[in-house]
């Protein structure tokens, strides 16, 4: 059992993290409003967790102009993709 907690990732303990994750995982890209309009989050509360998990090295971002309007998309990493996966695998584990 120790050795089936010590895979979970504390980063991925927030909700907020977990649907950011799995939107990026399923999705190429995700931009900003996309994944603010999926997980009801206000702009303040979304950025914080895109920072967080950027700051990781388990997303990027991209940011660039559509009609004259900002848009940022975020993409997951490999390292981030591997980190979400042996943390999923972890919660299965640990729910057998």
């Amino acid at each position: 059992m120790t050795s089936i907690i010590a895979h979970l990732n504390k980063i991925f303990d927030s909700r907020i993290r977990l649907g950011i994750m799995s939107i990026l995982l399923v999705n190429d890209a995700t931009d900003f409003n996309t994944m603010k309009e999926l997980l009801e989050l206000t702009d303040g509360n979304l950025a914080t967790h895109l920072r967080t998990l950027e700051k990781a090295g388990y997303i990027e971002s991209t940011k660039q102009f559509i009609e004259r309007k900002p848009n940022t998309r975020y993409v997951i990493t490999e390292s981030g993709k591997n980190a979400f996966k042996e943390h999923v695998n972890a919660l299965e584990k640990l729910m057998s």
